[in-house]
């Protein structure tokens, strides 16, 4: 019997939270009294975390999961997992708890109302840095203001998905992937449920700052066409600025000749500024055309190094 619901949960050096998540999500998967499986996704993880989901499988057969050969990224390991899920809701959360698995049963109810997508909506987080929180808060509202869909503020990758939305989600051949977009971009009706983001249950924190940036432009990249437009509103910018410097300049030769700013202070301003205007354009046409260059390699999201507790393993991805 296939499961009704199935857990997708990335683990990249969880070893100290492992046990804590199992013990969580057993409670849970006892409460929605319905078949379930557990996916856990190990992507390249260092210390014991693939021995640890090696026993869980052995002691109990709704444990699933996938060794990837390396650390691929956490969008990556989500989209292993939901190539392999095989239940009618499946939900995505991260192992280091600060998406609590207690949610899951509102989501469940949410999803029995109807709603094919519903997305965990934070209001508060607890015990996180000031500036992580300013500058979350900044791009989730400068995504939703720039991007062409509607993707909601404060949201991660924490949600319930009907089978439907995640046959779609599979069928798409786009390897930079931002998954909270692409929820989004598939339609169907969707909706919240509000929760506080806990801190961290154990160990360090994974998402780097650096991870977190190269996520954040990712999604503005993938969802979005302003940057390449407002290179071109920068460029037009920079050329009105041009041809205000060239008419101050004239009018100081003729109206001020010893006025010190039409020298070599104002030449080297001007190569400046409009240095950084071109380099700046370039960054962001980079931006695209690498990611054009990912597309057209064709190579495989990710590689597989261990599997179990999966049937017709050759026939999936």
């Amino acid at each position: 019997m296939n499961p009704k619901y199935s857990f997708i949960i990335p683990i990249y050096n969880e070893e100290k939270s492992i046990p804590e998540l199992y013990r969580r999500m057993s409670a849970v998967m006892e409460q929605l009294n319905a078949p379930t499986e557990l996916i856990l996704v190990n992507d390249g993880s260092r210390d014991r975390s693939l021995q640890m989901l090696r026993e869980l499988h052995e002691k109990d057969p709704r444990v699933c999961y996938l060794s990837l050969a390396r650390n691929f990224g956490h969008q990556i390991a989500v989209t292993a997992g939901l190539n392999f899920v095989r239940g009618e809701a499946i939900v995505i959360l991260d192992a280091d708890l600060q998406d609590p698995p207690e949610l899951i049963p509102d989501m469940v109810d949410k999803w029995q109302q109807g709603y094919q997508v519903v997305y965990a909506q934070r209001i508060k987080r607890h015990k996180e840095r000031w500036f992580k929180r300013f500058t979350a808060y900044v791009f989730y509202r400068l995504l939703k203001r720039l991007a062409n869909v509607e993707i909601p503020t404060d949201t991660g990758d924490f949600c319930l998905m009907d089978r439907q939305v995640v046959d779609i989600l599979n069928s798409m051949p786009e390897r930079n992937r931002y998954i909270r977009g692409l929820r989004s971009w598939v339609g169907f009706p969707q909706t919240a449920v509000y929760f506080e983001r806990p801190p961290r249950f154990a160990g360090e924190v994974q998402y780097t700052f650096r991870k977190s940036v190269s996520l954040a432009v990712n999604g503005l990249v993938s969802f979005s066409k302003v940057p390449l437009r407002l290179s071109t509103y920068v460029g037009l910018f920079a050329a009105a600025i041009a041809v205000a410097m060239a008419i101050l300049v004239l009018y100081w030769r003729i109206f001020v000749p010893n006025s010190p700013l039409t020298g070599f202070t104002l030449i080297l301003v001007a190569i400046f500024f409009l240095g950084a205007v071109q380099l700046v354009s370039i960054g962001i046409l980079g931006e695209y055309i690498g990611r054009i260059y990912e597309e057209v390699k064709g190579r495989p999201l990710y590689t597989l190094a261990e599997v179990a507790g999966f049937k017709n393993v050759a026939s999936r991805k």
